[in-house]
């Protein structure tokens, strides 16, 4: 898309959802059923940070609980009441409600839709080179390697 091509405004909830719906491998990509993101960022060509409009129907998961040593992260409820699942444990959230992830800390982050109403939010994170994931409840690593997620076991197996 060109420069000219991209648009000026939006309506947020009218982008299209997000092609592939996970970049984790499987047995992990599965586990994100019921997760719509809309990549507002990426429509305007943002380079910098991401922004992301993002659906949890009941029953779903933001993403498996991670960590980043780059990136930093945030999330603003606009609708439903997610549960926000840190090392912490399991805090109520609701509209109007925001939380943020320092990078390098290592507290694990999730949400998690236990509701049978939809949940609605903008996930904000940024792009900072050599970033890297770690999963404390999974067999899971990422790296961010020229832009794009690599998934690794965490003793540095690939899957495959």
């Amino acid at each position: 898309m060109s420069e000219k091509s991209k648009p000026i405004a939006v309506t947020a909830a009218e982008v299209p959802v997000r092609i592939k719906p996970s970049v984790y491998p499987e047995p992990f990509a599965s586990r994100m059923a019921g997760r719509d993101k809309h990549p507002l960022g990426d429509l305007f060509g943002l380079t910098n940070f991401g922004v992301n409009l993002t659906r949890l129907a009941p029953n779903a998961v933001s993403a498996l609980r991670h960590a980043h040593t780059k990136q930093d992260e945030f999330v603003y409820i606009l609708q439903g009441r997610p549960i926000l699942h840190t090392d912490e444990g399991r805090t109520q959230l609701s509209p109007g409600m925001c939380a943020g992830f320092k990078a390098d800390t290592g507290n694990g982050h999730r949400l998690v839709n236990e509701t049978t109403e939809e949940v609605v939010y903008l996930e904000v994170g940024d792009r900072t080179p050599g970033d890297e994931g770690s999963y404390p409840d999974d067999d899971l690593k990422a790296l961010l390697v020229e832009g794009e997620w690599k998934f690794v076991h965490r003793d540095g197996t690939p899957y495959v």
